[in-house]
């Protein structure tokens, strides 16, 4: 008859319990548990019973306790299947992704799990689900995201010139305009057409349906000439019936009364012709910096006319004219009430943390 395995000695059943109460691991504390009995003189029959095994296991646990203590008794983890593709098949799949489809070559303008699933065959032989591809997509820190608008006449590089150089370009107009570096104040300006056919918003529905929501077919609408400084998290308005240069100086107006007392505004704007006109009058507490041509992703008011939309001025019937002005103002109000919100939508590392 086999002889029993002595438990070590630096552990008793007080600690060992101690230890029990302790532990996270449920199947530890069950077997630390019947430890302590045989250290309390139980047989280990008794022992076996306690955990719920047969002699032969808590021969097992008392090997591995001898050796690693309580350690030694949590399960390790278990390692799961083999990953269907290797590190190197991964990035070349993420290469693949961040460099996009060729419409002529793979018969798509965005990629599709199922396509990734074809393209991953066409180059390894490798058959994968798209529930496979997604996991395998989301380990490697892709995410199915709405794209951000670009030009297709933009300038390559004009964006990464216009921020490298807007530092050095504030310091200029605080030394032309004698005013401190902190009292300058980088406000946003843009104007958005608001009207009857009005845009719809995605929202909350059960899966499977498909939810409506009303839709004008009517065309009356006016524009927003709205402004923001996001360090400040203050704005100006107005809501005219035209889009034109007198508008256009009469914001400008408005912009002006907003400044602090004994501040500038740099305001960047586009380089729209009542943006850039000889007729503009432009008040003495503000300079005007146009952005470079065809970046409206420079300039965040582009997001605040997003976020009015899809809160506060989509999926409406407008009833007339004075209506839209109407919402319009109210919505713009209330933004004005929500200064952390102008904040977060605003601020820019380049414009405001260089």
């Amino acid at each position: 008859m086999t002889r029993p395995l002595l438990l070590r000695g630096d552990f008793d059943a007080m600690s060992v319990r101690a230890a029990a109460r302790a532990a996270k691991d449920g199947g530890q504390a069950r077997r630390l548990l019947a430890l302590a009995a045989i250290y309390e003189g139980s047989s280990r029959t008794e022992a076996a019973k306690i955990g719920g095994v047969t002699p032969q296991i808590v021969r097992d646990w008392v090997v591995k306790f001898n050796a690693a203590g309580p350690a030694g008794l949590i399960d390790p983890k278990r390692p799961g299947p083999a990953p269907l593709l290797t590190a190197e098949q991964r990035a070349a799949l993420a290469a693949v992704i961040d460099s996009g489809p060729i419409p002529a070559v793979h018969g798509v303008v965005r990629w599709r799990q199922i396509d990734l699933c074809q393209w991953v065959w066409e180059e390894f032989q490798i058959s994968v689900s798209r529930q496979t591809i997604s996991r395998e997509l989301r380990a490697m820190g892709f995410r199915k995201l709405s794209v951000r608008p670009r030009h297709h006449a933009q300038a390559e590089g004009a964006i990464e010139h216009f921020k490298k150089g807007f530092p050095a370009r504030l310091e200029e107009i605080a030394a032309e305009t004698g005013i401190a570096p902190e009292r300058i104040e980088v406000w946003f300006a843009d104007e958005a057409r608001v009207g009857q056919k009005n845009k719809l918003t995605r929202r909350w529905a059960r899966r499977g349906t498909r939810p409506s929501a009303p839709q004008d077919q009517r065309t009356a609408s006016t524009y927003i000439f709205g402004a923001i400084c996001p360090r400040e998290g203050k704005g100006a308005a107005l809501v005219l019936p035209r889009c034109n240069l007198d508008a256009m100086n009469l914001h400008l107006v408005e912009i002006a009364a907003a400044v602090a007392p004994g501040a500038h505004a740099v305001l960047l704007l586009d380089q729209a012709g009542w943006h850039t006109s000889a007729r503009l009058v432009v008040p003495s507490n503000i300079t005007l910096v146009p952005l470079p041509p065809k970046c409206p992703e420079l300039n965040p008011t582009e997001n605040i006319w997003q976020f009015l939309r899809d809160n506060w001025l989509s999926n409406l019937v407008f009833r007339s004219y004075e209506a839209i002005v109407e919402h319009c103002c109210d919505a713009w109000n209330r933004l004005m009430d929500q200064p952390w919100r102008i904040m977060s939508i605003g601020l820019r590392d380049w414009a405001h943390r260089f």
